[in-house]
């Protein structure tokens, strides 16, 4: 493997060694020796930015499964170095902010930072892989450390609760992208995505291309918190914040954006790919923006506001699609990608700075509710300062980067109205108004995120604590954030051509020959046009209807709580687990006869429909050898045996009955000349033969029912079913000869890569080495924990 997979595997690896250092760092913040892994990531990953600028991606292949197309390929291009700097540089920032945020003495570090550090870790993966298959493997492991992270109070019942919600939206979704992944894969016979991308031209005409597209899809919304997935993020909130920072501001809720943005080379040119990506951001912009007005916890207000702005960059990635309609000569609609490729950096800024103030006020108020907040001004003023930049970015205000964005926002909603394609000359109309509305109310909770926690009376006795300034450690990674808030506003063109260009080149790849023919420049002032009239008109009403909050917030109660996606989902979830109760209780009844009878029917109409659908069944007896009579009194001997030791009326009648079946087993390997066999066979059923006579004293005797035994039709059924099946199965196995058999191969190799003369033994130590010591370990387990329960019931004895 390379330096790159190394990079991406090194979290897991630290993540295995925390817990054996944790003994030799007392004294010490965990945090203090983790924090070193995402700096080096950061340092190490910086310098590649020279070649994405220059069109030329990284690619290190480390083999996996190449028999079946599955390799671990890493692959650094814009987009993707993008991300995994944001991931590792926001990722030091949240740890050094987590120093201070939790105590040593308090909290199980170890735990924490195992969590954290495996989810940089798959994020790394989801980011840098190149296969569909690693990457999804890596994306599940996100679902997994985040369910980890949200529920790390596992002794508070939200947080359970937030984890299990993230847990079952994201991994549904999931799965469906998965199956999307493998329709992609029989679709280009690979799991490359370069190599998909490259046969973009024959993939539209394909019937799996649509399913293919709206399975991965609903992977994207789902971990995006997309309309109407979007129910599991607000709940995740009851996370630390600095989870809460790292995970839904720069990492985890941004995967979805990935995903579309890394796949648009391959859908971007349909319709179906513009409107549902498109339709499904403006909606989630506006609704998450409404909702955030009416939250009264300061986190659940970022939370809403997190998921508005994913809906904004989702809608600009969707609206930029139709660049691959147009062609390169029309750069109006590469702005929306680029609008989307900058947001997406201005968000993580903002939005990471003011989790962070959220999180220091809770620290130092104990409490997050703006109902009894207010007048914090005086007694926090760096806090103030660090929330109004982040806040007055998000609410798109100069000189802050989210201005810029803002403003390239509105431009792309303008000029969606202008697209002869897709209908748009008709529908695009929506998308500014509603983008306008959504925006208006994203000016609103960004004022009341700031106004009402900072100014206005102040509640001090309200407060569980005596509210104060933050120390200094805790505020270094939002002053850091904010700065940037600042200095990516004001200098916004120094991150044009070192990561917007190459990550927009990533995205259209058809039509920028590595970004060199698309230059990007970022300015204040583009004359009086319609984007920044909109922007004038947002400030406006937007400051009116934030003075005049107490006279139109009552629209909130319109809504009956009945009718909210959170009560589905936990309507459902209650019918889901009833349901699942009943029909547990069905099969579950406690009875082994009853289990056989549901796993022998299963396996009768699973294997039988298969032999008659396939016209599976085949009788070819050219190459059987003749029955010799010898063989066919030991099998008349075999069946009788079995025959006698079932309806046997004496234990040793049964017992010397059993002893003839294996040894008449032992005669037919002996005949078939497989003389280890039947040593092994003849020694097992002279050992277990001697046991059964040596409890024989023991064994309480036959008797007779005293009521006959009844017959049931469904055994005969069942019985008659199996037996045909397996008879069937068994002589088509042997009349089809797809392949030769493997007989001669291990024939030829035995001794000469084994170094055996006796085939069996080679085969059973060399070439299925693992398997026997796989083998001999269940034993091994096995006989521990029979030695365990009997050592357990002894001891209860004694004490009884």
């Amino acid at each position: 493997m390379s330096l790159v997979h190394w990079a991406i595997l090194s979290p897991f690896l630290m993540a295995i060694f925390i817990p054996f250092f944790r003994k030799y760092l007392r004294g010490i913040h965990t945090g203090w020796f983790v924090l070193i892994l995402p700096i080096v990531l950061f340092s190490y990953f910086f310098p590649f930015m020279k070649d994405t600028m220059n069109g030329n991606p990284i690619i290190h292949t480390a083999e996996w499964m190449p028999s079946i197309g599955v390799n671990f390929t890493a692959y650094i291009d814009g987009l993707g170095l993008l991300f995994a700097l944001l991931i590792t540089g926001i990722g030091a920032l949240v740890v050094l902010y987590s120093i201070y945020y939790l105590s040593k003495e308090k909290e199980s570090l170890h735990n924490f930072y195992v969590y954290l550090l495996c989810f940089m870790g798959a994020m790394l993966g989801v980011v840098l892989s190149d296969n569909v298959i690693v990457l999804y493997t890596f994306w599940e492991l996100t679902s997994l450390s985040s369910f980890l992270l949200i529920g790390y109070w596992h002794n508070r019942e939200k947080s359970r609760y937030g984890a299990q919600k993230s847990m079952l939206i994201t991994v549904f979704g999931g799965l469906a992208m998965l199956a999307g992944f493998v329709l992609l894969s029989i679709m280009t016979h690979t799991f490359s995505i370069r190599e998909m991308i490259a046969q973009v031209d024959t993939l539209p005409s394909n019937p799996l291309f649509i399913p293919a597209m709206l399975l991965i899809l609903l992977g994207a919304f789902t971990k995006s918190a997309q309309f109407p997935f979007h129910i599991w993020l607000p709940d995740a909130m009851e996370a630390p914040t600095p989870v809460s920072a790292y995970l839904h501001s720069a990492t985890m809720v941004k995967a979805g954006i990935y995903l579309v943005a890394r796949l648009s080379p391959i859908f971007a040119g349909s319709s179906e790919w513009f409107w549902i990506i498109s339709t499904f951001g403006i909606v989630t912009l506006f609704w998450g923006s409404f909702s955030a007005v009416k939250q009264t916890d300061l986190k659940g207000i970022l939370a809403f506001s997190t998921v508005s702005q994913l809906g904004m960059i989702m809608s600009l990635l969707g609206i930029g699609s139709a660049a691959l309609h147009y062609g390169s000569n029309n750069n109006i609609y590469l702005a929306a990608i680029v609008a989307a490729i900058f947001h997406l950096i201005n968000h993580a800024t903002f939005k990471g700075s003011l989790f962070m103030v959220v999180g220091i006020i809770d620290h130092e108020t104990g409490t997050r509710d703006i109902r009894k907040l207010g007048g914090l001004m005086t007694v926090m003023p760096i806090s103030f300062t660090l929330a109004a930049i982040g806040a007055f970015s998000m609410a798109g205000l100069p000189p802050f980067n989210g201005f810029l964005s803002k403003e390239a926002f509105f431009t792309a909603l303008v000029n969606a109205t202008t697209l002869d394609v897709f209908n748009m000359e008709t529908f695009g109309v929506l998308f500014p108004i509603i983008g306008w509305v959504a925006s208006v109310f994203t000016f609103i909770y960004s004022m009341i995120l700031v106004f009402k926690t900072f100014t206005g009376k102040a509640q001090f006795d309200k407060l569980d604590k005596k509210p104060h300034e933050a120390p200094i450690g805790m505020l270094i990674s939002p002053i850091i954030l904010a700065s940037l808030v600042i200095i990516f506003g004001i200098f916004s063109n120094i991150l044009a051509p070192s990561v917007i260009e190459p990550a927009v080149a990533s995205i259209l790849p058809s039509l920028l020959d590595g970004g060199s023919n698309y230059h990007i420049h970022f300015e204040y002032f583009h004359g009086w046009n319609a984007p920044l009239f909109m922007s004038i008109g947002v400030i406006v009403l937007g400051t009116l209807m934030f003075l005049t909050l107490a006279n139109w917030t009552g629209i909130y109660n319109v809504f009956s709580k009945r009718l909210t996606l959170n009560n589905l989902y936990d309507k459902g979830l209650v019918t889901m687990e009833r349901s699942a109760s009943k029909l547990n209780g069905f099969y579950m009844t406690g009875v082994i006869r009853d289990y056989l009878v549901i796993m022998f029917a299963f396996f009768i109409l699973a294997i039988g429909s298969s032999l008659i659908i396939k016209n599976g069944f085949a009788f070819d007896i050219t190459h059987v050898a003749p029955v010799r009579l010898f063989e066919a009194v030991l099998a008349f001997v075999l069946v009788g045996g079995v025959a006698t030791t079932i309806f046997a009326k004496s234990r040793l009648t049964a017992i010397i009955a059993l002893g003839a079946v294996g040894y008449s087993v032992s005669l037919f390997f002996v005949l078939f000349r497989a003389p280890d066999l039947a040593l092994t066979q003849l020694v097992i059923e002279t050992v277990s033969v001697a046991l059964f006579l040596l409890c024989f004293y023991h064994l309480p005797k036959l008797q007779k029912k005293e009521k006959p035994m009844r017959f049931r039709l469904t055994n005969l059924i069942i019985s008659l079913g199996v037996g045909t099946i397996v008879t069937l199965l068994a002589i088509s196995a042997n009349s089809t000869r797809l392949i030769d058999s493997i007989s001669s191969y291990f024939v030829e190799n035995s001794y000469k890569e084994g170094g055996g003369t006796n085939i069996v033994n080679v085969i059973l130590v060399d070439f299925r080495g693992f398997d026997t010591l796989f083998e001999i370990t269940v034993l091994g387990i096995a006989a521990l924990g029979i030695f365990t329960m009997i050592k357990l019931r002894l001891t209860r004895r004694k004490e009884g």
